[in-house]
């Protein structure tokens, strides 16, 4: 495959082996390839906030559901994220509370 050296590069997938031959031989599993590359590419995008939707378009999986069943483990923490909401709104009421 013309990827492997390039993902071998980037640290992506494990350095090749030689045969008895002499010849290098790649690693063939799922956890060193393209696929690894897909799902680098999935976490950096849920991570800056891009939408289930948008990234089930951008991998080619008709079906979100599918996309949010196989990436769900790396959206960020929500609680956070909701905790930080409502404590900003809580703040902005409270402001203009304060001005009148």
């Amino acid at each position: 495959m013309i990827w492997r050296p390039g993902l071998v590069k980037a640290g992506i997938a494990p350095e090749p082996k030689k045969d008895k031959r002499g010849r290098k031989r790649y690693a063939n599993n799922p956890q060193d390839g393209m696929h690894a590359l897909r799902h680098y590419y999935a976490s950096v995008l849920l991570a800056d906030g891009v939408s289930v939707r948008e990234l089930a378009e951008y991998l080619g999986h008709s079906d979100p559901g599918f996309t949010l069943r196989t990436y769900i483990h790396l959206l960020p923490d929500s609680h956070e994220r909701a905790k930080r909401a409502i404590d900003g709104r809580r703040l902005r009421l409270r402001a203009v509370s304060d001005a009148t």
